[in-house]
């Protein structure tokens, strides 16, 4: 789910950008670019992320860019990172672990932080439903 395009587009992008799309290489230094506007690659994008490390069906690690909103504090370098660690609890179940690290110290980044707990929430929300259908 965290490195085909179509199944990222289907739970990450779509419903918040019908005209969004997925640019994932799953290797070490490929692009983990999740595009809400192809046009404007900038905004509310991940646009130039790359893949920091990968352990297949284990580890996916790729950097992270904020909203327009948080553009000035998070999408500079260093840029945020985010790690999932894949554990398979069975034959037809795994448990999936997020860290979202680089946060900075201030209200702004407070700010961020909170936007992005929500949002990790509900994307998770709506990977499980499509994986229950």
């Amino acid at each position: 789910m965290f490195t085909l395009n179509r199944l990222v587009e289907s739970w990450l992008i779509k419903p918040y950008s019908p005209r969004g799309h997925a640019e994932i290489q799953p290797h070490l230094g490929g692009k983990y670019e999740l595009l809400c506007d192809p046009e404007h690659k900038d905004q509310n994008s991940t646009f130039e992320c790359k893949v920091t490390a990968i352990v297949p069906d284990r580890l996916l690690a790729f950097d992270w860019k904020g909203p327009v909103e948080y553009k000035e504090i998070m999408n500079i370098d260093p840029l945020n990172h985010v790690v999932v660690s894949f554990f398979t609890m069975g034959e037809a179940s795994t448990e999936v672990h997020l860290v979202h690290s680089g946060w900075g110290n201030s209200k702004d980044w407070d700010e961020a932080r909170g936007y992005f707990q929500q949002a990790w929430s509900s994307a998770f929300k709506k990977l499980e439903n499509i994986c229950n259908e």
